[in-house]
């Protein structure tokens, strides 16, 4: 895997001394402002942008002095992001928080007031996109979510900027994503979507990934509660087999990830 010397420059912008991203996330909207309300006792309604946006604010300010860089959103991160400290680099949110829950399938769609182009403008070194995948659905449906990646990455291409695509998995025929079925499913599903967003096509530099297995299911672990979906051999070999063979840049749920690219040409 080669990067252009564009995107690598935005990399290193993101990452510490050793190369390592290192990023507190902080684009949280609808489950934030929940959470907030709930705190302060009071409808969601009651939160408002100045409030969301001053909580985004402390929060990057105290937080990016120990970070390599600050994931937040265009609504209202933007004055957080002029908060952070010199050492953090800064990545932006793309989609709409959610996903349109009117159709099958999670669909995604992107903030109708941003671009790549704005982003860039806005001084971010990276684009953010989370989106809701299964290899197990609808092949109509993942024809659209792929053709929106692609027009994503191609964006990023135009622009010289990093693209962090999530995936996040999910049961398709509507099961309990905590539950031991999907547990069975979840090595799959992480292993297949990690496998089609490393195709070129994509144009994605960085994957942040899901854990392979579900712990609570896996026997003998600390936090086994007698049901079991793997072994620990067996959740292991998973973990391997999800770090095996995909030339990308891994971000783990911690949004963090090792690098040693070069860039193109060199």
């Amino acid at each position: 895997m080669t990067i252009s010397a564009g995107k690598l420059k935005h990399l290193k912008a993101l990452s510490t001394k050793d190369n390592i991203i290192a990023a507190a996330a902080m684009d949280q909207r609808g489950s934030l402002k929940k959470s907030i309300a709930a705190a302060k006792g009071v409808d969601q309604k009651a939160i408002t942008d100045e409030m969301m946006s001053e909580f985004k604010t402390a929060v990057t300010r105290i937080l990016t002095p120990h970070a390599s860089a600050i994931l937040l959103d265009p609504e209202w991160g933007l004055p957080a992001a002029k908060a952070r400290a010199s050492n953090a680099g800064l990545l932006l949110a793309y989609e709409e928080s959610g996903y349109d829950n009117t159709k099958p399938g999670r669909l995604p769609d992107l903030l109708p007031h941003v671009s790549v182009k704005r982003i860039v403008d806005w001084g971010a070194d990276a684009v953010k996109i989370l989106i809701y995948y299964s290899p197990f659905d609808d092949a109509g449906v993942n024809d659209i979510k792929h053709a929106f990646i692609e027009r994503i990455g191609a964006e990023c291409e135009c622009h010289q900027i990093p693209f962090f695509l999530e995936f996040v998995g999910y049961d398709p025929k509507g099961g309990d994503e905590k539950g031991l079925e999907y547990a069975k499913l979840k090595p799959q599903v992480v292993i297949g979507a990690m496998k089609e967003f490393s195709k070129p096509q994509y144009g994605v530099d960085v994957l942040k990934v899901e854990v392979p297995i579900n712990a609570t299911f896996v026997e003998g672990s600390s936090v086994y509660k007698g049901q079991k979906a793997y072994s620990r051999a067996e959740a292991l070999d998973y973990f391997r087999r999800a770090d095996i063979g995909f030339r990308h840049i891994f971000a783990s749920s911690k949004h963090q990830a090792i690098f040693n690219q070069q860039p193109a040409g060199t």
